[in-house]
């Protein structure tokens, strides 16, 4: 059987998502992309006195507006809610007036061009360093990097010098310190309703805060939030809990990744803690506006000539924010009893709650994905970037622009370069794309 594509594809039928209250004109989603883009509060950082706060500007809303289609869903950066939770410079947190004020606009960017945001809440947890906040790295337990030479990507400022992330293990979260961390993303989610985003993702993965509590190698508690896979679930599912509260659970999104390995997630009993997870979110809260999972395997569907064309390609990590190569993933696999998983345990725990697929997905796989029924959207990172216009490209089988991976992360002195250059169909470069869908 042929498998449509382009403007054929069930990529370009509606569906609806926020319990019917929203409805997407296609299911090409925008993926949560760090940028460190923002602007530096204290522009003249030092050593002495070193620069911990950015807000959104002018730039961000125009990298956001460039991706924007009519009834599109995009899904913001991963944005902190306090000082204390943001892991990376160069990223607008949501805690203070001017912040506000900058996301705002970018909000009004989306909604001007008819499209969608939800707002995704990030906590780094112990994927930090005290350098960023100026207070303690936190960590449901006092557990250190146990690789003694794995570095903080970024040097402290003043500094030229990246700095072990074990020279700085986290303490543990005390009880009220734990409801303070709840308390400080109820706080950004209900603001972030408040300056219009039309939802919140509360980003549950990639060995972040939540997914470091999930963690049986991270999370070593003996009290009710460790000790087994059901208690290891309980700040997840609180946190969640008070979050519907505030924002209402039809605006409410969760992100997870069961099978990832990011920020050193070694986690034992994958089955056991993220299907109970799964199953009480759907018990407690059925009408999630959609949940977003990361695929423990990228497919590969892509001609070899591909790779004779573009050899730099072979060498790519087959998901974002996977750290290992194909061949180390599957080791991991292996030795969990897990070698051929996919996400269908969580599709079917989930039912009809839109169930969204990121990792990996481009013109050439995602046609059969959404052919198969196994999800309801796809979200798309890499190509977004060096595709403002991606739906477009996808509908009309245009070729894709090829993305540079060096301008990812900023912060950068020409932080446009890599952001809101990159060429529409019109302005393209022949020599600079891929080859067409197959």
């Amino acid at each position: 059987m042929t498998v449509p594509t382009g403007s054929q594809s069930k990529l370009f039928q509606p569906i609806k998502i926020a319990d019917g209250k929203i409805t997407l004109k296609h299911r090409v989603i925008f993926a949560p992309l760090t940028r460190n883009r923002g602007t530096p509060y204290n522009t003249e950082s030092t050593a002495e006195n070193p620069n911990r706060l950015w807000y959104p500007n002018e730039l961000m809303a125009e990298y956001y507006r460039q991706r924007t289609t009519e009834g599109g869903l995009l899904i913001s950066e991963g944005i902190p809610p306090s000082l204390e939770s943001n892991g990376m410079p160069g990223v607008p947190g949501l805690f203070l007036p001017e912040q506000a004020e900058g996301w705002k606009k970018v909000v009004n960017a989306v909604h001007e061009k008819g499209g969608f945001i939800y707002c995704q809440l990030w906590h780094a947890g112990r994927a930090n360093i005290p350098h960023m906040s100026g207070s303690p790295v936190v960590c449901p337990s006092a557990t250190p990097w146990d690789d003694p030479n794995e570095c903080y990507v970024y040097p402290p400022v003043g500094s030229t010098k990246q700095v072990p992330y074990a020279d700085f293990p986290p303490i543990e979260l005390t009880i009220p310190h734990l409801k303070k961390q709840i308390q400080d993303y109820c706080n950004a989610a209900k603001l972030a309703m408040e300056i219009g985003f039309d939802g919140v993702e509360l980003h549950s993965g990639n060995g972040y805060l939540p997914e470091q509590f999930l963690s049986s190698n991270i999370n070593k508690r003996t009290d009710e939030y460790g000790g087994t896979p059901e208690k290891r679930c309980k700040f997840v599912l609180e946190l969640t809990d008070e979050l519907a509260k505030t924002v209402g659970e039809e605006n409410l999104s969760i992100r997870l990744s069961p099978f990832g390995l990011f920020n050193q997630t070694r986690s034992e009993q994958r089955i056991e803690t993220w299907s109970h997870l799964c199953r009480c979110l759907k018990e407690n809260h059925p009408r999630l506006s959609y949940v977003s999972f990361i695929e423990p395997v990228r497919p590969v569907l892509v001609p070899s000539y591909f790779f004779l064309t573009h050899p730099q390609l072979l060498t790519s990590p087959q998901r974002y924010e996977q750290i290992f190569s194909p061949a180390e993933k599957a080791q991991f696999l292996k030795s969990w009893g897990l070698e051929t998983v996919d996400l269908s345990l969580f599709r079917s725990i989930f039912g009809s709650t839109p169930f969204f697929s990121g990792g990996g997905w481009d013109n050439t796989n995602a046609w059969e994905a959404m052919a198969s029924g196994k999800y309801d959207a796809l979200l798309f990172g890499r190509w977004y970037i060096s595709n403002p216009d991606l739906v477009e490209r996808l509908k009309s089988g245009a070729p894709l622009n090829l993305y540079d991976r060096s301008r990812f992360y900023g912060p950068f002195e020409d932080n446009e370069k890599g952001y809101t250059d990159y060429p529409t169909m019109q302005q393209s470069d022949p020599a600079k794309t891929v080859v067409e869908a197959i």
